[in-house]
C-alpha cells in the first residue's frame, strides 16, 4: 500500500498538505482521500469509504467512536479554528466590531460566498448568523453556496461582483490564493471549532495513521498550525 486513506474536514486541508513531506519521509507513504463538509465526510464513513484516519469536529470524533467507526483511544485534539470573513486580497478588508456592523457588512454585500449551509460547520453556522441578524431572507438570492469552504473561497476570488464577501473557518481562508482573512465575527456571532484526529477500526495502516497524528497534534508543528489558521493549538 502506497498511501494512507483521509477522510477530513476541508479546515485540516492545508496544514495536512504542509506536513505531507514529513510524513513521507518517515513512512514512504503519500496522503490520499477527501476533504469537505464534515457531515458529508462522517457520512462517507458510515456508509464504508476507506479510510485510515479521520479529522473533524471533536463532537463528531466522539459520535463516531461511539458508533464504532473510530478508535476512541486514538482521538487527538488538533486544534481549534474560528469561523472567519474574507475578502478578495484586492479588496480592502470589511471587519465587524460588534453585530450590527456585521449586519451591515452583509448587506452591503452583493454576494456572499459560504460553504455547504447544511451539512459543515461554517456553513450551518453562518446560516443561523443570518437569521440571528434578521437578514436571511433579505440576502438568500446573494449567497453563494458551495460543497465546503475551499471551493466557496475560489469561487470568491475569482467573483466579479462589485462588493462579495466570504465567511467560512479560517483555515480554509487562507491556504486560498487571491483572497484575504478580513476579520474575526463579533462576540455573540463567533465560533471557534475544535478539530481532532482519530484512527478509523477498519484503518489498513493504523500504524502510518498514528504518525500523521503525532505529526498533527505535535508541539514542534505548532507553528505551521498557527499559519495554516489554527488557534489554540494542541501539542
Amino acid at each position: 500500500m502506497n498511501n494512507l486513506n483521509i477522510l477530513s474536514g476541508g479546515a485540516a486541508q492545508g496544514f495536512v498538505a504542509s506536513l505531507k513531506p514529513e510524513f513521507k519521509a518517515k513512512t514512504g507513504l503519500d496522503i490520499t482521500g477527501e476533504f469537505g463538509a464534515v457531515g458529508v465526510m462522517a457520512d462517507k464513513l458510515r456508509n464504508g469509504v476507506a479510510a485510515d484516519i479521520v479529522i473533524l469536529t471533536s463532537a463528531l470524533l466522539a459520535k463516531l467512536a461511539a458508533e464504532k467507526l473510530v478508535i476512541a483511544s486514538s482521538i487527538a485534539d488538533v486544534g481549534e479554528v474560528e469561523t472567519a470573513l474574507a475578502v478578495r486580497a484586492s479588496e480592502p478588508k470589511v471587519t465587524a466590531g460588534d453585530q450590527a456592523s456585521l449586519r451591515a457588512a452583509f448587506l452591503a454585500a452583493d454576494e456572499i460566498f459560504v460553504p455547504d449551509t447544511k451539512a459543515s460547520t461554517a456553513g450551518i453556522h453562518v446560516a443561523k448568523v443570518l437569521d440571528q441578524l434578521g437578514i436571511a431572507d433579505e440576502v438568500a438570492t446573494r449567497l453563494r453556496i458551495y460543497p465546503n469552504g475551499a471551493t466557496a473561497m475560489r469561487h470568491l476570488a475569482s467573483s466579479t461582483a462589485s462588493r462579495p464577501i466570504g465567511c467560512t473557518q479560517a483555515t480554509e481562508i487562507v491556504s486560498t490564493k487571491g483572497i484575504v482573512l478580513s476579520g474575526s465575527l463579533p462576540r455573540g456571532c463567533d465560533l471557534a471549532t475544535m478539530y481532532t484526529a482519530g484512527i478509523s477500526t477498519a484503518a489498513s495502516n493504523a500504524g502510518a495513521a498514528q504518525i500523521l497524528i503525532d505529526l498533527l497534534t505535535s508541539a514542534d508543528h505548532s507553528q505551521l498550525r498557527a499559519q495554516a489558521g489554527f488557534i489554540n493549538s494542541r501539542g
